[in-house]
């Protein structure tokens, strides 16, 4: 057989829905993973996309206008990482009856106008989809996976383990038809991709066509804010003014303005800060540990992340550059010329980070489609 066709067919056809700036493609590709198209409706989010991966494969459209036969020929894979506004704890709670989170009706709709379904499909959203109408949203969702055709698995993975911000999500993957030799049925045991609220998952959906497949710890790193803050001279207009930098410590609690100054007489660290609403005044709470907090799409409110630089006798802040939440995304080389600060920040805060993705690619995705034939 020659080397090209053999190649061709190692290499995962994907879709890659809900693209946004196109971290997905960006964590997979070094698989042999290959995004033959992708859709999203954001024309800014496309901007940085098409930068960074070209605009051959990218449909710029509401999902609801997409059909089956939009999707090109053989795709095996199709991920999904439809908006969480509605499931967030920190959202409306209207669930899969939302208009953003209801958005899954319509991916699942397209998967089903499909004459050839793909093999697998991956979909990412926030932790609060389990509990979503009291379990009801996600259980609804298996259900629809399974009439599809999937067999579907449930894990959790923080981006913590990877990069210096706290970033839960959870995790489906469906596999069309039986389920993976590998996997189990039954409740999985506990581990750290399936803490207890996950295996409760399993216990609560009993009648829908879930598996498990065993992976591997995840990984711990040590990595913190010094690893990826931007080193900004003093003078840096981007610093706020010691005006700026009262009114920010004096918006705080004393329990969290005396634990942060105490960071003043030490040598140079870092923490984020975020805007809360604590009964109906706004006020800044600083992170007690040298991580970030999970990035969200910028937009006012608690959405976007101060930086503080704190020790030897100073404290400075600002707030947290583009370039920031790239690093903390595990884009480290993302292409962003040309991109405003503010269109970045709102493309890097709704996006997967890549090392998760890439972590599940590797121990679940190509293992899966392309398992190894025992010599």
């Amino acid at each position: 057989m020659a080397r090209g066709t053999s190649e061709s067919r190692r290499v995962i056809r994907a879709a890659e829905f809900f693209a946004g700036i196109g971290l997905v493609r960006e964590a997979l590709d070094p698989l042999g993973v290959r995004i033959m198209w992708a859709n999203d409706i954001e024309a800014d989010k496309k901007a940085t996309y098409i930068r960074n991966h070209g605009a051959k494969h990218f449909l710029l459209d509401d999902v609801r206008n997409v059909i089956g036969d939009d999707l090109p020929d053989g795709i095996e894979l199709a991920t999904s990482s439809f908006p969480c506004v509605d499931l967030s704890l920190a959202g409306n709670r209207a669930g899969l009856t939302g208009e953003q989170s209801g958005m899954f009706w319509e991916f699942a709709r397209v998967l089903s106008e499909c004459a050839n379904r793909p093999k697998m499909v991956m979909l990412e959203n926030v932790h609060g989809f389990a509990t979503s109408h009291g379990g009801r949203d996600l259980s609804d969702a298996l259900g629809e996976l399974n009439a599809l055709g999937y067999s579907c698995d449930v894990f959790a993975v923080d981006a913590r383990h990877f990069v210096p911000q706290s970033r839960p999500r959870m995790f489906i993957v469906g596999v069309l038809g039986d389920a993976p030799k590998a996997a189990f049925s039954g409740l999985p045991p506990i581990s750290d991709v399936r803490p207890e609220w996950v295996q409760a998952i399993y216990g609560a959906n009993g009648h829908r066509n879930l598996h498990w497949i065993q992976l591997p710890s995840l990984p711990e790193t040590d990595a913190t804010l010094a690893d990826i803050v931007q080193r900004l001279r003093p003078s840096d207009p981007r610093w706020w003014s010691e005006y700026q930098v009262r009114k920010f410590l004096d918006s705080m609690s004393s329990l969290q303005k005396d634990r942060l100054l105490m960071l003043k007489k030490g040598p140079t660290t870092w923490r984020t800060a975020y805007r809360r609403t604590r009964n109906g005044v706004a006020v800044w709470e600083a992170r007690k540990d040298d991580i970030a907090g999970c990035l969200r799409t910028t937009g006012g409110g608690s959405s976007r992340q101060a930086v503080v630089q704190i020790g030897a006798g100073c404290v400075r802040v600002r707030w947290m550059t583009a370039r920031e939440y790239a690093s903390l995304m595990g884009a480290d080389g993302y292409e962003l010329h040309g991109v405003s600060e503010n269109k970045a920040r709102f493309g890097f805060g709704d996006a997967v980070v890549v090392d998760v993705v890439r972590w599940i690619g590797e121990h679940y995705i190509v293992p899966t489609l392309r398992p190894r034939v025992a010599a």
